[in-house]
């Protein structure tokens, strides 16, 4: 069973750093290599540490994507942040960076970065770079919810919504409410399983009369064709999906075979030899069993250009 790579791993007490170093003796060269460049990479290390909003913007265009906090081999904003937690041994948001907590969405309103849930339902920081991969699958899945024929209320309701906004333009939560004749209850359960696909896009939006400290006050949804214009760039989406998990674990540097299937919520896209026909295309090797790392090949059959453009976003 490979060791996980996971935060607790990686800022214990010296007494557990000595403790890894002890059971990680005998590794191969190049998987000691690889985990010493993701600690750089990822900035894993206190002496890593995220200084700015700015610095961050920078680690976001390297990185290419970012989860919000750690919980895989992807990188991390907060992560690289090493600051204390708002409420040590909190959960949910008393878990955030004392006083970077704010930086998520900060960066997701500067210009070309978007946030999507189509970690399983967690947001993303994504780079124009990266959005590239993403357009194509998100495109084909807005294609497919709209041209659903299923009768069962939740398929109509989400068919209704999309034709909404197509006619209207993005819309708060409040006026889809009012529009729709739906309870705020009703709408999460028809956007939510649309923003795990890419399809809608929450972002946050600071109302008039907002506090001096320009806090959000509601968000504003929108579908993806909304905020990233048409590249006209037609991919499979299956391919597509295959350099966005090369991608990610590029991002990552090192990461356990056993996360690729559960970083990115289509499933229905990824086949049987996904990991396979990667390895033998050399677009990803294995340092060591239970670990990938990008490949020689790793760019080989990428659909990213320069970049699609796009509005900033990011909400709940």
């Amino acid at each position: 069973m490979p060791g996980t790579l996971r935060s607790s791993d990686r800022r214990g007490s010296s007494d557990r750093r000595a403790s890894n170093d002890e059971a990680r003796r005998g590794e191969p060269d190049e998987l000691v290599a690889l985990r010493r460049r993701r600690a750089v990479e990822c900035r894993l290390e206190p002496d890593r540490a995220l200084a700015s909003l700015d610095e961050a913007a920078a680690f976001l265009a390297d990185r290419g994507l970012l989860t919000i906090i750690p919980d895989s081999s992807l990188p991390s904003l907060f992560e690289a942040c090493h600051e204390q937690p708002y409420l040590p041994g909190g959960r949910g948001f008393a878990a955030w960076p004392r006083t970077r907590w704010s930086w998520s969405g900060e960066l997701a309103r500067r210009p070309g970065v978007v946030v999507l849930k189509i970690h399983r339902g967690k947001n993303l920081l994504i780079s124009p770079r990266v959005l590239a991969l993403v357009d194509p699958i998100c495109r084909a899945e807005l294609a497919r919810m709209e041209s659903e024929t299923a009768r069962d209320k939740p398929t109509r309701d989400l068919v209704r919504l999309l034709g909404h906004l197509a006619a209207v333009g993005p819309s708060s939560l409040e006026s889809l409410q009012a529009e729709l004749e739906l309870s705020a209850r009703e709408l999460r359960a028809i956007r939510s399983p649309a923003q795990r696909c890419g399809v809608v896009v929450a972002r946050q939006v600071v109302t008039d009369g907002a506090d001096p400290e320009g806090h959000v006050h509601s968000s504003e949804l929108a579908r993806f064709d909304q905020i990233v214009p048409d590249s006209q760039a037609r991919r499979d989406p299956t391919l597509a999906l295959e350099d966005l998990v090369v991608a990610g674990v590029t991002a990552a540097v090192l990461a356990e075979e056993r996360e690729l299937r559960r970083w990115f919520s289509w499933s229905w896209y990824l086949s049987g030899s996904l990991l396979e026909g990667l390895l033998a295309g050399g677009r990803l090797v294995r340092p060591a069993d239970g670990y990938v790392a990008a490949g020689p090949g790793a760019g080989v059959g990428a659909g990213a250009g320069a970049g699609a453009g796009a509005g900033g976003g990011g909400g709940p």
